[in-house]
């Protein structure tokens, strides 16, 4: 069902009217077989020409990649490092910075630390998980994950390209696996064909998903055209 709220959307970059629509899911867990449970979610609210936006966390749990943090022992190293990170970084518990160092190496995990301590300097952030690549920026902690999962370190999800594709395909409309945050950063790890990422991206700026325990995982992007604005959506891209 969707909650009791919607956000109208312009931005300067695509200053037309999208509506989202958060939508309440069950409690999703592991072998939870998403696709269809979302198409049953957002039966009778989406419809074509839209966008339904799942969480990146939603997916991975579903596919079993939620570790809890008490199955993780950090290492001296994780623990320094981790203490050195920034308040706000995903990697400032020492069981996500062991996972860091468990999938990139040690040594990596330093150079991309010094290099990340001098871009700083220099006014530039992000170094850190630039160097290290996607699957290591896409470690969630367990600061802020809906409960039962407020003390599971969360993996990014697996093939999210496909995965998009399969939501797509259940609901029959179009898709993407979109990680957001409160701090306005968003990343859209997959999407089906047509949609155009860079306006879903500007849509999810203001998180209509939540980051606390909303347990709407979905949001659908549903675009009212107004006087002036085109009659085709600004989130697809234009047939060919």
């Amino acid at each position: 069902m969707t909650v009791d709220r919607s956000f109208e959307i312009r931005t300067p970059t695509f200053p037309f009217k999208i509506v989202a629509l958060p939508v309440r899911t069950p409690l999703i867990r592991g072998g939870s077989d998403l696709p269809p449970l979302i198409a049953g979610c957002v039966r009778g609210i989406a419809g074509p020409g839209d966008v339904v936006c799942v969480s990146e966390t939603a997916v991975a749990i579903s596919q079993g990649r939620a570790i809890p943090a008490e199955a993780i022992r950090p290492s001296r190293l994780a623990r320094v490092l981790a203490e050195r990170a920034g308040p706000y970084a995903t990697v400032n518990q020492p069981e996500s910075m062991q996972l860091v160092i468990d999938n990139a190496g040690a040594w990596r995990v330093l150079g991309a630390t010094l290099l990340a301590a001098a871009g700083r300097l220099a006014g530039r952030r992000g170094d850190f998980y630039r160097l290290l690549g996607p699957a290591v920026a896409e470690i969630d902690g367990y600061t802020g994950t809906l409960p039962p999962f407020e003390r599971h370190i969360v993996l990014g999800p697996h093939d999210p390209e496909e995965f998009a594709s399969r939501i797509a395909s259940a609901c029959a409309v179009h898709a993407a696996i979109v990680d957001a945050n409160d701090l306005q950063k968003v990343e859209i790890l997959g999407a089906s064909p047509g949609v155009r990422r860079e306006a879903v991206r500007a849509c999810l700026k203001e998180n209509p998903h939540g980051n606390a325990d909303q347990q709407t995982p979905v949001v659908i992007l549903k675009y009212r055209p107004v006087e002036g604005s085109p009659s085709v959506s600004p989130l697809l891209e234009a047939e060919r």
